[in-house]
């Protein structure tokens, strides 16, 4: 078998620990079956994470930089500010809603974090991100739609990171889509509101 580099072995398992974890729950996974199910030997796996607190550490960016990845993709200017920022959103549904598992694991590994001796760190490490991932969108928007804010970008970063959080949760509950792109719609509605009158109407740069 070729030699894999160290950076691509450590994505194989890291995506091998979020398909067991999504599977068969945080507490069940063991570093021996993440290793089973990337195909590689324990050695290996010890060789690429010095610990589980690392492994974790590295699931949660991995999981947020999946669907961060598409809303990017999704935020670049289109018509209206108002039009750009609901397609954000619903890049995000849209992944929400094609890997449900994946997204009710992020609310497991911050429990098992919580309750974890010496883990506690990671659940906080882990709000930071959701924070800092939306403040980097909306430094991203800013940019490209030239659009200045009622309010702190940290913020609203913060607000929005609290409310699709909640959101996701309450779906993963309850099922409901249509309540969810309802409140996605009020939300977006939202940001649009906390515009800067006098440059909300500004045209997308090209």
């Amino acid at each position: 078998m070729a030699r894999m580099p160290s950076a691509e072995r450590r994505r194989q398992l890291i995506e091998a620990a979020i398909r067991a974890m999504t599977r068969d729950g945080v507490s069940r996974t063991t570093t021996r079956s993440i290793a089973a199910e990337a195909g590689v030997s324990l050695s290996v796996f010890h060789y690429c994470f010095d610990s589980k607190q690392a492994l974790l550490e590295s699931v949660i960016a991995a999981i947020t930089d999946h669907y961060v990845t598409v809303v990017k993709e999704a935020i670049r200017p289109k018509a209206t500010l108002r039009e750009t920022i609901r397609a954000g959103f619903q890049a995000y549904w849209d992944h929400v809603s094609a890997n449900p598992g994946e997204h009710m694991l992020t609310y497991e590994l911050t429990q098992y974090a919580l309750r974890q001796p010496g883990f506690d760190h990671l659940a906080r490490r882990q709000y930071e991100l959701y924070s800092d991932t939306y403040t980097e969108l909306i430094e991203q928007l800013r940019r490209s739609m030239k659009f200045e804010l009622r309010v702190p970008v940290p913020v609203l970063a913060r607000y929005l990171a609290v409310m699709t959080d909640g959101l996701t949760l309450n779906f993963l509950v309850l099922g409901d889509a249509t309540a969810a792109a309802d409140i996605l719609d009020t939300i977006a509605d939202q940001v649009v509101g906390l515009v800067r009158d006098d440059v909300k109407s500004s045209p997308p740069s090209h």
